[in-house]
């Protein structure tokens, strides 16, 4: 249908039952398409629906042989499906391997059976195998399973053990069934050295636990109680200046786990209001059409709420439009009132908001005025920005408008995320309001905990925090979020269309609990002890659980892909590093020897 922002623009010659788009992971566009007919259309969509799905669903030893066959295909120059020796020596290379000329032409008379210098078929796959081989993992295998070379599923069970794994007899018998690749061996309760292979090569063997690839955590806490994925300037797919707003910028944001976006809402012409980057030169896009994304892709990665965090520049009349568009497109799914039975001075959890929508914006003191009025509140965000331009004394501090008002209506759609200017930490922690929230610059962030790291963790354990990157920075670039989770602050912004080093902790921060966005703050820090945290004073609070030292042991990689691809004959020194980020005392890294020539 038209539901891409290049079909919504441009497609309407084309019949919606026509048109398809196909979204690539990453920074390159979607691709918009339309068939010649209706029945076309879906043929596509079902073939490649089809074929995404066979992915997925691919075994380890189909990915092995899936990989294989593509090295093969681009290692076969004249196409004749056959290997010259000359064709194997460019193979390795361009599988990153360095091996001694006798040792490659070795391996392959041995496997041309037919001695006609040519490896096909099974013969090049045979070649394959044996480049794969690991006398690492041969020699672990070899010290579970003894003489015969054969693991039993009392051998597998020690093995799963020693790793740390709560294993049982049955556990290893399931292992032994789903990766053997001997047929007749699982009858007997045996493992071969392939199919252990098979077994560290997979997801199992993954450093992350795959019970973690599933939500386990408790949902039921309040919300002020995890960590939620928030993504700052969201429209953007590039830098802040002069990139490119874009709907698509939210379907990736939403789709990539992202459970709190941003919109910058500014007057549009024709009464509609417009989502852009103020006082640039961003591409600018209709709200509405923003709502709609958001609509279509909340909740197709993960189940728990979503917040709208609105940054509104709009008079009054555009904001009451705003309002129409959110409960008009979003219904049911936009949260306007108060969850029955819940106290309405507590924030409620992601299990009970699961499927909503809810905005983040400033709320009119009740009584409410009466519509024609509006109501003056400072906007919290826009302050702390216009603040810190002046610090830097890069621009006048921009003058207030009417921007600074709230229509009722759209007052009435912000329920437990009613933005405010902070009040200070003395004053928030003797009258603490949940559904309040502020949001912080990055800089005002680190000054609050180099200050006051403690009480800051103690106002996040009861409300909800956003930090924001400064608005300063011209290529949209990222801050260190670890920083911030260690002072328990929740919605921590990043430019999601930065890769980088902080993006990359973003993504392991919320790579657990089923990639839902939502990640349980760790208990010890709703209290931390101030010992944790940069400029404490002696710790007075209870002191964490005793400190554990993990101890990973790196066996082996493999299929490591070129750094130089320009440079066909250049060959990789692999090392390992290992990082820990959390608070200071955890800090550490450490890395493996490097292996020469792969």
């Amino acid at each position: 249908g038209h539901q891409s922002e290049g079909l919504r623009k441009y497609g309407a010659a084309f019949p919606e039952q026509r048109c398809f788009t196909l979204v690539f992971k990453g920074k390159r566009k979607n691709l918009d398409l339309a068939a010649q007919d209706e029945k076309d259309a879906r043929h596509w969509v079902h073939g490649l629906s089809k074929l995404m799905g066979r992915l997925q669903a691919m075994s380890q030893p189909e990915k092995l042989d899936h990989w294989i066959h593509g090295v093969l295909q681009r290692a076969d120059r004249n196409k004749d499906n056959k290997m010259s020796f000359r064709e194997v020596k460019s193979m390795l290379r361009m599988i990153n391997i360095d091996m001694d000329d006798g040792y490659a032409y070795k391996l392959f008379k041995e496997c041309d059976r037919s001695g006609d210098e040519r490896l096909e078929g099974w013969e090049v796959e045979e070649f394959c195998r044996r480049l794969l081989r690991r006398p690492e993992l041969e020699e672990l295998f070899g010290h579970y399973s003894g003489e015969d070379c054969v693991l039993s599923a009392e051998e597998l069970r020690d093995f799963l053990r020693d790793q740390g794994e709560d294993a049982s007899l049955s556990q290893a018998r399931a292992v032994i069934r789903t990766y053997e690749l001997n047929e007749k061996a699982p009858r007997q309760d045996l493992m071969m050295l392939d199919g252990f292979m098979m077994y560290l090569l997979s997801a199992a063997g993954d450093i992350l636990n795959q019970e973690h690839t599933k939500v386990h955590q408790d949902m039921s806490q309040p919300l002020c109680h995890y960590f939620i994925s928030s993504s700052h300037n969201t429209y953007l797919t590039h830098n802040q200046i002069g990139g490119t707003s874009s709907t698509e910028a939210y379907v990736r944001a939403l789709m990539a786990g992202c459970r709190c976006v941003e919109l910058d809402c500014w007057e549009g012409s024709d009464g509609e209001p417009i989502v852009y980057h103020g006082h640039t030169l961003t591409s600018k896009i209709l709200f509405r059409d923003v709502i709609e994304s958001i609509r279509d892709y909340a909740f197709k990665q993960s189940p728990y709420p979503v917040i709208l965090s609105l940054e509104n520049h709009c008079g009054l009349e555009q904001q009451a439009t705003m309002a129409r568009h959110m409960k008009a497109i979003l219904g049911d799914m936009l949260l306007t009132r108060p969850l029955e039975g819940q106290d309405s001075h507590d924030l409620p959890s992601p299990e009970q908001l699961k499927g909503k929508v809810l905005v983040k914006g400033k709320k009119l003191p009740e009584p409410r005025h009466e519509p024609q009025d509006g109501t003056s509140l400072p906007d919290p965000e826009e302050e702390e920005e216009e603040e810190e331009e002046e610090e830097e004394k890069l621009q006048e501090r921009s003058s207030r408008r009417d921007a600074s008002q709230v229509a009722p209506e759209l007052s009435a759609v912000v329920v437990y995320c009613q933005a405010v200017p902070f009040p200070g930490l003395t004053h928030a922690l003797r009258h603490p309001r949940p559904c309040e929230m502020s949001s912080f610059s990055e800089r005002k962030a680190r000054k609050l905990i180099k200050e006051a790291g403690s009480a800051l963790a103690r106002y996040n354990a009861r409300q909800l925090s956003r930090v924001y990157p400064l608005g300063l920075k011209m290529n949209s670039s990222n801050y260190n979020p670890q920083e911030m989770w260690n002072a328990g602050c929740q919605l921590v912004a990043l430019n999601f269309q930065t890769p980088g080093y902080e993006m990359d902790l973003n993504t392991g921060r919320f790579l657990g609990n089923g990639g839902c966005g939502y990640v349980s703050v760790p208990t010890h820090s709703h209290v931390p002890p101030m010992s944790l945290l940069p400029g404490s004073a002696t710790p007075r609070c209870p002191v964490p659980p005793a400190p554990t030292t993990p101890c990973p042991q790196v066996i082996t990689a493999q299929q490591l892909p070129k750094l130089n691809r320009e440079k066909g004959s250049s060959i990789v020194d692999p090392f390992v590093r290992v990082e820990i980020h959390g608070v200071p005392g955890d800090c550490s890294k450490q890395q493996t020897h490097h292996k020469l020539n792969n």
